[in-house]
């Protein structure tokens, strides 16, 4: 079985390599589309708010693509250099509205710890088990439920992030990671009052509020069905395997040819879990090319909408199950 393992991950191993000539090609084909769009509502909105709103709603993916790109550049893999995914990453912060040390930061922590029972609450997904939630307090259940309601996650969620969570940073975390945030932050506060002098703050809110919000649900429901299926994998410390981890306990959401170019990929989900130095534009030829990844856990745009009624991890049928199984198992 280590050997079947250690083949999966050398038959990887060579899409591993950044293309520069990719990577730019993709910065042109992204950047400058929601740039142009950006205009467009602009220019949209002198006639109508209707005109301009479905324009934003498209532009919306365009900033989806910009983050698999800040993404990548977290994990080094988007350019050969260093340097230049740092200062990519950065610039697509500032666009995204997320601070790039700190995010690369926490999301290197989900990589290491995803699937793991014993070392949860670092970025992901709050995920309470079966008897966690028989034994917890009124008041954390209450917060559970809370936090699992679908308005509270793909509605208030967005909010959230962009106005608080990634605006601070924790006081225990190196000097490097606040400063990086602190930059972001202030070209943020530049940008905006720049916009607001040349299009009017009415402007501003009706063209850059629609695609944050919109990004924003669409990034925490791509991050929540590629982990919260029916049958994920998720162990004890003692039983934990990255491998399988990465196969089995992230999803391949099988998206039409449009979204999947528009949110870079990420639907090869397992691949980025697999080796996370594989950049975006290589995660479909990776999955092509390896047959042992073509027997995980698929779901399509139809399919994922039963991840909404999965809410507790059942660690003794290792699946997933409705606050209504819950409490069904608890009367009988």
């Amino acid at each position: 079985m280590k050997n079947k393992k250690i083949e999966l991950r050398e038959k990887v191993k060579p899409f591993e390599k950044a293309i520069d000539k990719r990577a730019y090609k993709q910065i042109l084909n992204t950047f400058l589309p929601f740039l142009v769009l950006w205009i467009l509502a602009y220019e949209g909105l002198k006639v109508s708010f209707w005109l301009s709103l479905p324009i934003s709603i498209i532009n919306a993916g365009f900033l989806v693509r910009i983050f698999i790109i800040f993404h990548d550049c977290t994990h080094q893999s988007f350019f050969k250099s260093h340097k230049a995914n740092k200062i990519l990453g950065t610039i697509c912060g500032i666009f995204t509205h997320f601070p790039f040390e700190k995010w690369k930061r926490e999301h290197s922590i989900h990589h290491a710890t995803s699937g793991n029972l014993d070392k949860r609450g670092i970025g992901d997904i709050w995920m309470m088990t079966v008897d966690e939630f028989k034994t917890a307090s009124r008041w954390t259940r209450f917060a559970y439920r809370l936090y699992r309601n679908p308005f509270v996650m793909f509605v208030l969620g967005p909010l959230f992030l962009f106005l608080i969570e990634n605006r601070f940073n924790n006081k225990t975390v190196k000097r490097k990671e606040r400063l990086n945030t602190y930059l972001i932050n202030f070209s943020l506060v530049v940008i905006y009052l720049i916009l607001i002098f040349t299009v009017g703050w009415k402007a501003l809110i009706c063209i850059q509020v629609p695609i944050l919000f919109l990004s924003g649900m669409l990034g925490i429901w791509l991050f929540y069905v590629q982990h919260q299926f029916e049958d994920s994998y998720f162990e004890e410390q003692s039983k934990w395997d990255y491998v399988k981890s990465a196969v089995e306990g992230s999803s391949f959401y099988k998206l039409p040819r449009i979204l999947q170019w528009l949110t870079g990929n990420i639907g090869y989900h397992h691949v980025h879990h697999l080796s996370p130095r594989v950049p975006n534009y290589s995660l479909e030829q990776a999955h092509n090319s390896t047959p042992p990844l073509h027997h995980v856990t698929t779901i399509t745009l139809l399919t994922s909408l039963k991840c909404l009624r999965f809410h507790l991890f059942n660690e003794k049928d290792k699946s997933f199950i409705s606050f209504k199984q819950f409490k069904s198992m608890t009367e009988n």
